[in-house]
């Protein structure tokens, strides 16, 4: 029943397309297995992203699609020091957004509620690793993520009201790039004979201090905190039959220790600019290998709404998926990998200052994957 290491990362890497558009700001799963490949690694990652999120204003207005393509570069390093000890580097980008209101499919035919509003951010991050495997068993592993991260947010449209003092429409801040630095930590347990393993990750919360330009009656120059969440990812894996396992996680991320609260617009406000709800989110799947060098996978996924009240920056909540994938291994040293998710977001209303204006019904997005893998 054994299943090698290296064949399910490839499988699993086939279907991480899935968590190309989860909850909040989330974009990848910041997963630590490739640290359980087997021999020295190094993987090179691609993946793409195509929303279709719209809704009708109050106004009787459709908004377009308010969500641009997005793209997920990665690479992986992971090398064996000794029988014991392994290290890895992942670069990522872990969270992000890219929000756009503007009304140009339809035409406002009346007052345009959020045409205008925007939202972007970039995250990039770094993760160094390192893995001791204390038995045949168990095994600890943890490191250092380095963050850089920016973002600009702009509130437009009559939902706002008139521009400061007396309205917030036309208000815009820049949240200039900024480092910080955070931890990983986590255990796992593996029974090799059944290819088994149950692994456990802490990915700890990085707080950033921005620098922040808010243009806003007076404009200010401010310093502005907020945390990238923490998350807790288990993830697991277990041979069910000759050449086939089952494989999956849970993840559970808190988007509530993502706020953004710029001083100028807090104190005009009396409120911040985003308020998340924390999700869980659940994935289940099936890993067949069908020839020595041709394996696939399928993986259903499920993250449960939220408050369906959600800020016009994030007009989501919610999500179920469905991921196939494929590996093949060119070579002993090459292999290639891809997948392909369909992730219908579940249905929302956007409600700046908690005043709803704007349902996101029946939206979905299609996200594509594609790794390649070479093992020294």
């Amino acid at each position: 029943m054994r299943f090698k290491s290296s064949a399910l990362l490839a499988l699993l890497a086939a279907t991480t397309a899935t968590s190309a558009y989860a909850g909040g700001i989330e974009r990848t799963p910041q997963s630590a297995m490739v640290l359980f490949g087997e021999g020295n690694r190094f993987e090179l990652s691609f993946g793409s992203a195509s929303p279709s999120l719209s809704g009708t204003d109050a106004t009787g207005n459709n908004t377009g699609n308010v969500a641009d393509d997005f793209t997920l570069p990665s690479f992986a390093l992971k090398m064996d020091v000794t029988d014991q000890l392994s290290l890895a580097m992942i670069y990522d980008k872990p969270f992000g957004a890219d929000i756009y209101y503007d009304y140009t499919s339809a035409g406002p035919t009346q007052p345009a509620l959020l045409a205008g509003t925007t939202a972007k951010a970039d995250v990039d991050a770094l993760t160094v690793l390192a893995k001791y495997q204390a038995t045949d068993r168990v095994s600890v592993f943890g490191g250092l993520r380095f963050q850089k991260a920016s973002g600009e947010i702009t509130l437009d449209g009559a939902a706002y009201g008139g521009p400061p003092p007396g309205g917030l429409s036309g208000y815009n801040v820049e949240l200039e790039e900024t480092t910080s630095t955070g931890y990983v930590l986590g255990v796992a347990y593996e029974i090799p004979d059944i290819a088994l393993r149950v692994a456990l990750t802490y990915n700890s919360a990085i707080e950033h201090d921005f620098d922040t330009v808010e243009n806003i009656n007076p404009g200010a120059t401010t310093s502005t905190k907020t945390k990238t969440p923490s998350s807790w990812n288990l993830e697991f894996q277990s041979g069910i039959a000759q050449d086939t396992l089952l494989m999956g996680s849970i993840r559970y991320v808190k988007h509530s220790e993502f706020k953004i609260e710029p001083v100028a617009f807090t104190a005009a406000s009396g409120g911040g600019l985003v308020d998340l709800s924390d999700t869980t989110t659940y994935n289940l799947g099936i890993g067949r290998r069908f020839t020595p060098k041709l394996a696939g996978s399928i993986m259903v996924g499920y993250e449960a709404e939220g408050d369906t009240l959600v800020s016009p920056l994030a007009p989501s909540t919610g999500k179920t998926s469905l991921s196939i994938g494929l590996s093949y291994k060119v070579t002993e040293t090459f292999e290639v990998s891809g997948g392909v998710s369909k992730i219908w977001l579940g249905d929302a209303t956007a409600a700046p200052g908690g005043n709803p204006v704007a349902p996101f019904e029946d939206n979905d997005a299609t996200a594509f994957g594609l790794k390649v893998a070479y093992t020294f």
